[in-house]
């Protein structure tokens, strides 16, 4: 087996490594580094990427990778595992989803070396990373003062990231087209399998977004062949090929009547939208039929706001 080389270092058959990368310094000279743990077997096999921090503030998916490593799940039987637990580790440490410019890095892609700091990351991962993976998970949450139930994206069409999302089994797997300039479409376009999972809130931790996520990593892995045994999943696997937001209609304070994963049936009351003073109280219906894949936890709404996410089931 050939070693894999990453920025200059060479981690060999049956080593294991950690790689500090510098990306940029900010004013404060303050070194902006991707912290990159490198696992192989004495084994060829494939090579999976755990990445997350691509949105500074979603720590859940850091976790995840973090409690992997420290358990030393990541180390494989076979091929090798490539663990990132932070991209954007300004975002990390200043609550953020984005960098200094305000530009986010999964929509930065394929990225720049002279670029912004987003442009600089995703050039880094395009260029040193992609190339050496065949399977990557991409771990989120949901963006905003929303919570998304565990679930998988992934372009359904090709026939290898549905096996891999059934593999993960998680509660819920999204049919989701690439969005442009991301990470999984760059990935994508090299011939690589980059499926997203998204679990929890950001800025806050979701132990069952956690756990749902590091299982489902840990099936994925002995799917590849890379571990022996795994948890099995606690809930079946649905899949949703279409999906519905409910907006607010007016603004004023959301109360909502169902809970993330709920079934809803198409009419049903799913919450209020109230004046805070007591004025009046307004009914939200359900559009459809389906699943609380989204739900939005401020109670302060503007009228158009995203309230609900819908995973439409005939």
């Amino acid at each position: 087996m050939k070693g894999v080389q990453i920025s200059g270092e060479t981690v060999q058959a049956g080593e294991e490594r950690v790689i500090n990368v510098n990306i940029a310094r900010l004013p404060s000279y303050t070194d902006i580094d991707l912290n990159i743990t490198v696992a192989r077997s004495k084994k060829p096999g494939p090579t999976l990427l755990l990445s997350a921090g691509l949105h500074g503030d979603e720590i859940n998916g850091t976790e995840i990778v973090r409690r992997m490593i420290e358990k030393r799940e990541h180390v494989p039987a076979i091929g090798t595992v490539i663990c990132i637990p932070i991209i954007n580790m300004f975002g990390f440490i200043n609550f953020s989803r984005y960098v200094p410019d305000g530009k986010d890095v999964n929509r930065s892609f394929p990225g720049n070396r002279n670029g912004s700091l987003a442009a600089r990351v995703a050039y880094y991962l395009t260029k040193n990373i992609i190339p050496l993976v065949d399977v990557g998970l991409d771990f989120h949450t949901g963006g905003a003062d929303r919570t998304n139930y565990p679930q998988i994206r992934a372009a359904l069409k090709d026939e290898r990231n549905r096996e891999l999302a059934d593999a993960f089994q998680p509660p819920f797997i999204l049919n989701s087209p690439f969005r442009p300039k991301s990470f999984r479409q760059t990935a994508a376009k090299e011939g690589k399998h980059i499926l997203v999972y998204e679990g929890g809130e950001s800025a806050r931790f979701d132990e069952q977004a956690i756990q749902t996520g590091k299982e489902g990593a840990l099936r994925v892995m002995q799917f590849l062949g890379m571990r022996d045994e795994a948890p099995s999943a606690r809930e079946q696997s649905r899949v949703i090929h279409h999906s519905s937001w409910v907006r607010a209609k007016k603004s004023g304070i959301f109360l909502a009547k169902v809970r993330s994963g709920e079934y809803v049936k198409k009419n049903q009351v799913i919450g209020f939208i109230a004046e805070p003073y007591g004025a009046s109280k307004q009914q939200i219906k359900s559009p459809a039929t389906g699943y609380i894949i989204g739900l939005n936890n401020n109670p302060l709404v503007h009228q158009g706001d995203a309230i609900m996410h819908i995973g439409i089931v005939k």
